[in-house]
């Protein structure tokens, strides 16, 4: 209990500090909900699905399932890869590991953090996409049933692999280039601001095997209408193989954790 309590105000810390930060706030959290609102006003038509008979939906619509995965990998991949490894660089997490506080505490933190942004950011981005440009939302619960699971598993994987990744910087200087260029490069491939259509097949193989294009196909199959998903690889949601995906990529960086996290700099003790 006291371990909860204390991950609990740790939460709450770094609340105070991430929105402290103004680039990160931005970068990580109103980046999405500005480039769909750019998308939105400057695709006003309608996009058809390229299948025959497929319903054509608007811009916003096109664009929201895509916007909503890029939220998720920003708010917790690329925020706990940036985050972590300053800290680590600036000697928090050394002094942190030398107090009383349990060592879980401060990840219980970290997850409260991405928790809190992502569902947040997720709130602001419905509500621009509804209010600002009439999207039509799920009414069928087995849907929003979808959205749970998908948002769930992407914000988990998303979270330890960011913190996995952090081990990769040597020092906070360099951590920029090493994170925002491939989750920057991850977006142009995953369906994210094009049709995944609309790539060589070549780069939709290397796109699905990272779980930023399952996260999107989930989304997509959340807020698009169904005969969309005949424009997906597979003419399919495939529901079941995103699950997989995302499990398997959080058992992973899970595993990655475990063995690789530091507490300190590299070449210190």
């Amino acid at each position: 209990m006291n371990t909860a309590v204390i991950g609990w105000d740790r939460t709450v810390l770094e609340l105070k500090m991430y929105f402290r930060e103004k680039e990160a706030v931005f970068f990580s959290f109103i980046f999405p909900i500005l480039m769909l609102s750019m998308f939105s006003v400057i695709f006003g038509d309608e996009f058809g699905a390229g299948e025959p008979g497929a319903a054509d939906v608007s811009a916003a619509r096109f664009f929201l399932p895509g916007m909503v995965a890029a939220g998720v990998m920003l708010t917790s991949f690329q925020s706990m890869a940036l985050s972590v490894a300053v800290e680590r660089d600036d000697g928090t997490l050394k002094r942190l590991r030398s107090t009383p506080m349990p060592p879980v505490a401060y990840f219980l933190g970290k997850i409260g953090l991405v928790a809190i942004t992502s569902l947040a950011q997720f709130a602001l981005l419905i509500a621009v996409a509804r209010l600002g440009f009439g999207v039509q939302l799920p009414t069928d619960p087995a849907r929003w049933g979808t959205f749970v699971w998908v948002f769930l598993l992407g914000v988990a994987s998303g979270t330890v692999l960011g913190i996995a990744y952090s081990s990769l910087a040597s020092s906070s200087r360099s951590v920029g280039a090493i994170v925002i260029a491939p989750t920057l490069i991850l977006q142009f491939i995953s369906g994210v601001y094009f049709a995944f259509t609309d790539l060589p097949e070549w780069l939709k193989q290397v796109a699905s095997i990272f779980p930023l294009k399952w996260i999107a196909q989930g989304m997509r199959s959340v807020f698009f209408p169904d005969d969309w998903q005949g424009a997906e690889m597979a003419s399919t949601w495939e529901h079941g193989r995103t699950a997989l995906v995302l499990a398997a990529w959080l058992v992973a960086g899970l595993l990655v954790c475990a063995r690789t996290f530091r507490w300190t700099k590299r070449g210190t003790t």
